[in-house]
């Protein structure tokens, strides 16, 4: 090859990478999965779902997760994050879930409706964002 074509070469091979590179993340963007689910039980236990093409989906999952007879989905998601939290010294006592865009917000959430349903010690026992939260 002649050094004249060699710069040609270069910008069409880069061309074709950018170009299968947008291709690919738009492919991932637009076919991404973003429901999910928390389900809540008696004593602590819990269930979660992340990652469902669903909402359905999330909420079956996580209620078939939740160890506890009494478990009941308390929130979904869509894009989004929650938190569960429970009192540490009294784990079948106060407890509280959140939700919000971001991570910190769920938790937070979920750490004031824990200490708001009478909660000493409270703890996150569980948190999950789904897709771009």
């Amino acid at each position: 090859m002649t050094d004249n074509l060699t710069p040609v070469i270069r910008a069409v091979v880069v061309a074709t990478l950018l170009l299968a590179t947008a291709t690919l993340m738009f492919v991932v963007a637009t076919t991404a999965r973003a429901a999910g689910a928390l389900a809540v039980g008696s004593c602590g236990a819990f269930g979660e779902a992340f990652d469902f093409s669903s909402i359905d989906g999330a909420r079956q999952s996580a209620l078939s997760k939740c160890q506890a007879g009494t478990c009941q989905v308390v929130t979904t998601v869509k894009r989004g994050c929650t938190a569960f939290a429970v009192d540490f010294t009294n784990p079948c006592g106060p407890n509280g879930w959140g939700k919000a865009p971001k991570l910190g917000r769920s938790q937070n959430a979920a750490l004031r409706s824990c200490y708001q349903d009478g909660g000493k010690d409270c703890v996150i026992r569980t948190f999950f964002c789904d897709a771009k939260g």
